[in-house]
């Protein structure tokens, strides 16, 4: 896998953009192709060679500046397609969406991409792609926002926008394919902050951050800001709760007060959710 490859991803996406306007579309299509074509006799998912899935990330966000597209949307169609082809040469698990997210992440932060944009796309994109995988959206959430924070802390980002765009882009994935949103959020919520303690991150710093994301993803989705904030919340705790010490109280201090105008109420007893 190499320069060729992503050139001839960057081509294809191109020709298909062009020809058909629809590039979440036609980035899904050609990421399958690539993948399904370069990738066999494999176990799991989690063992797809890293670099055909950075390999295609490169060459579609290659094709995104060539043409004038909207980035996000071959992020989006990128993972899409990438969770589409592995699936039909390998199993897919839970950990496979983690390893997916984690290179993509490398991949974009390799060449200079906005990194707030493509965890809220990547993780957007591989939620909606469990509508047609034997895994649940719910399930899911959690390990790809808790890979959201591994990618991003291993690149040097900063962990707080990772949690706000992982929750962000997990409530829209939910929402796109008929998913319980404010619970796909919660899952994300417990994901970021598992994610910050296994780096040594700001636990306070990016539950605070996965509720801003909430509350961002209500407004723009048309949901209720309070309930989305509220269960983010109770899932950053429940996620503390699980790391246990002085975590509880951090998290709990951080999100339990006003968020962007929004009074946040937990919801008690906590009780641990999908994910893990």
């Amino acid at each position: 896998m190499s320069e060729d490859t992503q050139s001839r991803v960057a081509t294809a996406v191109v020709k298909v953009i062009e020809g058909t306007g629809d590039t979440v579309g036609g980035t899904v299509d050609v990421a399958r192709d690539v993948v399904v074509n370069t990738t066999h006799n494999v176990g799991k998912i989690g063992e797809v060679v890293p670099e055909v899935i950075r390999d295609v990330l490169v060459g579609t966000l290659r094709a995104a500046h060539d043409v004038g597209s909207e980035v996000g949307n071959v992020v989006k169609g990128a993972i899409i397609g990438i969770v589409k082809g592995s699936t039909e040469v390998a199993s897919v698990t839970v950990t496979s969406f983690s390893g997916i997210i984690r290179t993509v992440i490398k991949g974009a932060s390799d060449v200079g991409e906005d990194m707030a944009m493509v965890v809220r796309r990547a993780a957007h994109g591989a939620i909606a792609s469990t509508k047609e995988i034997a895994i649940g959206a719910q399930d899911a959430t959690f390990g790809v926002a808790q890979a959201a924070i591994l990618g991003v802390s291993n690149v040097g980002g900063d962990l707080g926008n990772a949690a706000k765009n992982a929750v962000r882009g997990s409530i829209a994935g939910a929402q796109e394919i008929g998913e319980d949103a404010t619970l796909a959020g919660k899952n994300a919520a417990r994901g970021v902050v598992k994610g910050a303690s296994a780096v040594g991150g700001d636990l306070a710093k990016v539950a605070r951050a996965s509720v801003e994301g909430a509350i961002e993803a209500a407004k723009h989705l048309g949901l209720k800001a309070e309930d989305a904030a509220s269960a983010v919340a109770t899932g950053a705790i429940e996620g503390a709760q699980e790391i246990g010490g002085a975590a509880v109280d951090a998290v709990k201090n951080a999100v339990v007060t006003t968020i962007d105008g929004v009074k946040v109420v937990v919801k008690e007893p906590f009780k641990k959710n999908a994910g893990e």
